[in-house]
C-alpha cells in the first residue's frame, strides 16, 4: 500500500473498521454500571448488545446492494454519519430504552461502513498487494474485538459509560471530514433490493428474540411471549418461502444445496451463540462476583480476547499440512473443552487463576476458528457468489450472538439472579454447561465437512442467481 490514494484509503477505512469492531464488545464492561445507573435489568443489558447486532446482522447484505446502487463512497459516508450520530444518541441516552433505540441506529451504520471498508480498500489497492491490504484489514479488525474489552473498562472506570460512546464522535467527525477527499467513489453492478426479504428476516429474528428475553419476566407460556415466538417463527418461514421464490434474492438458497456450506455456517451460528452468549455473562461475573473493577476485567479478559491475534497468524501453515476440516475441529474442541473447564471451577469464591488456563483454551480456539471458516465459506460456494457467501456467513455469526445472549439470558434468569454472587453463579452454570454442549455439538458437526475444498463447488448457480452481483465481500473475521 505504498500508493498514497491507497494509503489514504485505509486511513480512513481501517479507522472506521476498528470503530465499529470496537463497539462490538466495547460495552460488554460497561453493562454492569449501565444497570446501576440507568436502573436496568438483564432484559435492558441483553437489548443494550442485541439492539446492535441484530440490525448490524439483518442489514448487512441489503447495504451492499444500495451501495453498489448508488455508489459505495457516498453510502459509506452516510453510514459513517449515522453511526456517529447514533453514538451521541447513546452517550446522551437518559434511560434505557433511549440507549437500546441508540443502539440499534449505531448497528444500523456499522452494518453499512464494515463491508465497505474491504470494497473500498481492495478498489484502492493494486490486484498484486490485495493480500497485503487484507492482512492489514483483518487486523484492524482484531484489534478492535481485543481491545474493546480493554478500553471499555478504561473509559468506564476513569471516566464514566457514556464515553464509550462519546469518544467515537470526534473520530467520527475527523473521517467525516477526511472521507470526500481520500476515497474514491464506486459502484456494482445494478440488482433490486430485495425490501420484502428484510422485512420478513427483521421481523422474524426480532420476534424470536423478544420471546426469548420475555419468558422469564412474563411467563413461558403467556399470550405476550408464545405469540412472539409464534410471529417470529411464521416470520422466518416466510422469509425462507419467499427467498425461494423470488428472481433475485438477498439469501440464494441455492448455496444450501451444498453440504459444506450448510454445515460451516451452521458450525459457526452454533459457535457464536455458544462463545458470545457465554461471554455476554462472564465479563460480568468478573465484576459483580469475583469484585474486578472494569479495567481490570477487561484487562484480565485478554487471554481470552486478545490470543486469537496470536494464534491467527499459525492457522495459514496448519491449513495447509492438515486442511480445513481438522483445524475446525480443533478449534470447536479447544472451545468446549474451555467452557467445560470454566462450568466445573466456577464457584463464588474461584480465583482468577483458576480460569486462565479455561480463557487460555477458548481463546486458542477462537484463533484457529475464523480463517478456516472463511476457507471453508468461499470454498464451497460459487465464485460468483464470493461476496454473498461470505456476507451470509458473517450476518448467521452475528445472529447466533444475538440468540446466544437471548438463550443464556433467559437461563441465567430462570436459576439465579444479581441478588447475590452465590444466586449470579447459580443462573451463570448452567448457562456455561449449555455453551459447552452446543460447542460440542459444532465440533461434531465438523465431521460433517467434506475433506477437500472442491475447485469448483457444486450445484452450480441457477440462471436465476447469477443475476445477483457479488462484488462486495464481506469476509469473515
Amino acid at each position: 500500500m505504498k500508493s498514497p490514494s491507497a494509503l489514504r484509503t485505509f486511513i480512513v477505512t481501517g479507522i472506521a473498521l476498528f470503530m465499529v469492531a470496537l463497539d462490538n464488545l466495547i460495552v460488554t464492561n460497561a453493562l454492569p454500571e449501565i444497570r446501576e445507573k440507568l436502573g436496568a435489568g438483564l432484559e435492558g443489558m441483553e437489548w443494550t448488545v442485541n439492539a446492535y447486532t441484530l440490525t448490524f446482522a439483518v442489514l448487512l447484505l441489503p447495504s451492499a446492494a444500495i451501495a453498489d446502487r448508488y455508489g459505495r463512497r457516498r453510502l459509506f459516508i452516510g453510514g459513517l454519519a449515522v453511526f456517529t450520530g447514533a453514538s451521541a444518541a447513546a452517550a446522551l441516552a437518559p434511560n434505557i430504552g433511549t440507549l437500546i433505540a441508540a443502539r440499534a441506529v449505531q448497528g444500523a451504520g456499522g452494518a453499512v461502513i464494515m463491508p465497505l471498508t474491504l470494497t473500498l480498500l481492495a478498489a484502492a489497492v493494486p490486484a498484486a498487494k490485495r493480500g497485503i491490504a487484507l492482512a492489514a484489514w483483518s487486523t484492524m479488525s482484531g484489534l478492535g474485538i481485543a481491545l474493546g474489552p480493554v478500553l471499555g473498562g478504561a473509559v468506564t472506570e476513569y471516566a464514566t459509560w457514556q464515553w464509550i460512546f462519546w469518544v467515537n464522535v470526534p473520530v467520527g467527525v475527523v473521517l467525516l471530514a477526511l472521507a470526500p477527499g481520500f476515497l474514491a467513489e464506486s459502484r456494482g453492478a445494478l440488482r433490486r433490493l430485495d425490501i420484502a426479504g428484510t422485512l420478513l428476516v427483521t421481523a422474524g429474528t426480532l420476534g424470536v428474540v423478544l420471546g426469548l428475553v420475555r419468558g422469564n419476566e412474563h411467563g413461558w407460556t403467556s399470550p405476550q411471549v408464545l405469540g412472539s415466538l409464534a410471529a417470529g417463527t411464521l416470520f422466518m418461514v416466510a422469509f425462507v418461502g419467499y427467498e425461494l421464490r423470488t428472481r433475485q434474492p438477498m439469501l440464494p438458497m441455492g448455496l444450501f444445496r451444498s453440504r459444506g456450506f450448510s454445515v460451516v455456517n451452521g458450525v459457526a451460528l452454533v459457535m457464536s451463540a455458544g462463545m458470545f452468549g457465554s461471554t455476554f455473562l462472564l465479563i460480568q461475573f468478573l465484576q459483580g462476583v469475583s469484585h474486578m473493577s472494569p479495567l481490570e476485567a477487561g484487562v484480565r479478559s485478554l487471554p481470552w480476547t486478545g490470543m486469537p491475534l496470536l494464534v491467527a497468524p499459525l492457522t495459514a501453515p496448519l491449513i495447509a499440512r492438515f486442511g480445513v476440516r481438522p483445524v475446525l475441529a480443533a478449534a470447536m474442541a479447544l472451545q468446549t473443552a474451555g467452557l467445560v473447564w470454566l462450568a466445573a471451577a466456577l464457584a463464588p469464591d474461584v480465583t482468577y487463576g483458576q480460569m486462565v488456563p479455561a480463557f487460555i483454551l477458548c481463546g486458542i480456539g477462537m484463533g484457529l476458528f475464523f480463517p478456516p471458516l472463511a476457507r471453508a465459506v468461499l470454498g464451497f460456494a460459487p465464485l460468483e457468489f464470493a461476496g454473498v457467501a461470505s456476507g451470509i456467513s458473517n450476518a448467521l455469526r452475528q445472529l447466533g450472538t444475538v440468540l446466544g445472549i437471548a438463550v443464556f439470558g433467559a437461563i441465567f434468569a430462570a436459576r439465579g439472579g444479581f441478588t447475590s454472587p452465590q444466586a449470579f453463579t447459580d443462573g451463570l452454570q448452567p448457562a456455561l454447561w449449555l455453551g459447552a454442549a452446543l460447542l460440542g455439538v459444532g465440533a461434531a458437526a465438523t465431521l460433517l465437512i467434506p475433506g477437500a475444498l472442491p475447485l469448483h463447488p457444486q450445484p452450480a448457480p441457477t440462471p436465476k442467481e447469477r443475476e445477483t452481483d457479488t462484488d462486495t465481500a464481506v469476509t469473515t473475521t
